[in-house]
């Protein structure tokens, strides 16, 4: 009886142990779980939280707008970013904004796909009381104060400034007197940028009469699109003095459609070439002489967006609109920034 008791006293010490352990660690893996499940639930404590819905990813200067962004509201930098690609279509940048508010963000910021549309949305997020900060696109809107603030380019200067650089070049080649026909490739229909552009450049071609644009055709911003459209332009149109391609990607597409159609580009080409957006492979193509002139668009407009957050954050934003820095380049003065071009 001594001896079973003793054995059944041996096994109770080896089970309590176990069974304590066992207990103690399942105690710790629920805490670890909770500590877990609490720090996924606030990742954003302490940072400023931020939904933003870009327009997409269409060219490589959007690329470089988006790295911008995502390089400057970092959690380093006190951030918490909500990132929303919209691929092109308005609807998704409108349930990206609701989904903003329902998480009830900080700020949310918008690059609009076209300007108009936006009035229900934005409503929504005033009186959820987020401010909206909108950035490289404008809105359409009949209460401005559905935005708080914008970062942009001028792009009605850019147009003008497509326009004066052809004036000035018409002047040297002594052609002013000429009969000049032009094609433009435009963006997205209803964008900013394409609505700037185009007025700014339409502006100073009424005033010289000798100027005829043929027809602008969208392209939607893409390489391909500017491919297929410089084909349609090259069936349609036998005589093209100028091509205006409102962007570098468009640029590359059509480019590619005059070499195979035997057309030379740029320095003592067939075509006048002029581009906006200034990326550096476009600039490359301005270097070799192969595009005359690229319109900068600068797209590092993250630290425009951080500065404004700071200043609200601070009570104190002074001004609404805010737009950035930008240059014309032609193969005289490009060498000065090609090397330092990182988009």
């Amino acid at each position: 009886m001594k001896e079973q008791l003793k054995k059944w006293i041996a096994v109770l010490f080896l089970v309590i142990p176990t069974s304590f352990m066992t207990a103690c660690t399942n105690q710790f893996l629920v805490e670890d779980m909770v500590q877990e499940e609490e720090s996924e639930q606030n990742p954003e404590e302490g940072l400023i939280v931020v939904g933003v819905s870009q327009v997409g990813s269409e060219s490589i200067w959007r690329t470089a707008h988006t790295a911008s962004i995502q390089e400057t509201l970092t959690t380093e930098n006190g951030y918490y970013l909500i990132f929303d690609n919209a691929r092109q279509k308005q609807e998704n940048q409108i349930k990206a904004i609701r989904n903003f508010i329902s998480q009830d963000v900080d700020y949310i910021v918008l690059s609009p796909i076209t300007e108009t549309g936006w009035d229900t949305v934005l409503s929504e997020a005033k009186d959820a009381g987020i401010p909206v900060i909108l950035m490289d696109r404008m809105v359409d809107i009949e209460d401005d104060s559905l935005y708080t603030a914008w970062i942009g380019s001028d792009f009605e200067e850019e147009g003008k400034n497509a326009g004066y650089w052809l004036e000035e070049y018409l002047e040297k080649k002594e052609m002013t007197e000429e009969d000049i026909n032009i094609v433009v490739l435009q963006g997205t229909e209803g964008s900013t940028s394409v609505i700037g552009r185009t007025r700014g450049f339409e502006s100073v071609a009424k005033k010289n009469q000798n100027w005829h644009i043929l027809e602008q055709v969208d392209a939607d911003f893409t390489t391909a699109k500017g491919y297929e459209v410089m084909q349609y332009f090259l069936e349609e149109y036998e005589d093209i003095d100028v091509v205006v391609s409102q962007n570098d990607d468009m640029t590359f597409g059509a480019l590619e459609a005059m070499e195979e159609a035997g057309i030379s580009t740029g320095k003592d080409g067939d075509v006048i070439m002029i581009s906006f957006d200034a990326v550096k492979a476009a600039l490359e193509k301005v270097k070799d002489g192969e595009i005359n002139v690229d319109i900068e668009c600068n797209p590092l407009q993250g630290q425009y967006i951080d500065r404004i957050i700071r200043d609200m954050e601070k009570g104190k934003l002074e001004e609404k609109m805010f737009y950035t820095v930008e240059r014309v380049f032609t193969p005289e003065n490009v060498g000065l920034v090609i090397d330092d071009r990182t988009y």
